[in-house]
């Protein structure tokens, strides 16, 4: 008998590499089905990816937008997102209303449950880590495969100190996001400029939110942030 295993949440200490092993567990079930789940698995991975809201637990996007992203029709869509609900991989927490589209949940308990046996295809370390277990020891890393994020600027400076906080609040993010902006100050308004439409469109979408907190606090006096592609 299985003991029971603690609720996985996307938030708190560990969020970041959780996010990866959960994309990782739904990849190698997907990859250990036929090509209806695989298809189907890859449309969920990359919904989640290119819209889903890890910290509220929030994918609020609607069937319109869902087909231009899956390159499907508004109905098959619809077929899709009523399967993967059957399979418990959405959770419905609202549904659609005049004016306002669906919200779904990952339902990670059950993702959890159904990607099980296909995690020993990444790796016993893999296992262990969903299994609660610990990380298993660190293995050696050719230093050419190492990332590394850059750090903030320690320059004096109203972006420097914004970009300290993004930083401070989660390293992984701001090195993958928010590193990369340019900034400007004009009056009362902060510019910023990102290195392609996509990365500045992606920030609207999904971390606009972090850089205005991070505005209050760090430069109240700010009433404006726009977001521009750097020429």
């Amino acid at each position: 008998m299985q003991k029971a295993q603690p609720e996985r949440r996307a938030t708190g200490r560990n969020a970041a590499s959780m996010k990866y092993d959960i994309l990782s567990a739904l990849g190698a079930h997907a990859c250990a089905g036929d090509k209806h789940l695989q298809r189907l698995v890859l449309r969920l991975i990359t919904l989640v990816v290119a819209r889903y809201n890890w910290i509220s637990d929030e994918l609020m996007v609607g069937q319109r937008e869902i087909a231009e992203l899956w390159s499907i029709d508004e109905r098959s869509v619809k077929r899709d997102l009523a399967r993967l609900r059957d399979l418990g991989l959405l959770v419905q927490k609202r549904p659609a209303a005049r004016g306002r589209v669906a919200v779904h949940g990952l339902g990670l308990a059950r993702i959890v449950e159904v990607t099980r046996p296909d995690w020993i295809r990444i790796g016993p370390d893999f296992v262990a880590r969903m299994e609660g277990q610990g990380d298993a020891p660190p293995q050696a890393v050719p230093a050419s495969n190492v990332i590394s994020f850059p750090l903030p600027s320690k320059e004096d400076g109203l972006w420097p100190r914004i970009q300290a906080l993004l930083h401070r609040e989660d390293p992984n993010l701001y090195g993958a996001w928010f590193a990369a902006l340019q900034a400007e100050q004009e009056g009362d308004c902060l510019r910023l400029f990102a290195p392609s439409r996509f990365h500045a469109d992606y920030l609207r979408s999904n971390h606009l939110h972090r850089l205005e907190r991070a505005v209050r606090v760090g430069a109240p006096d700010l009433l404006r942030i726009e977001l521009a592609v750097a020429e």
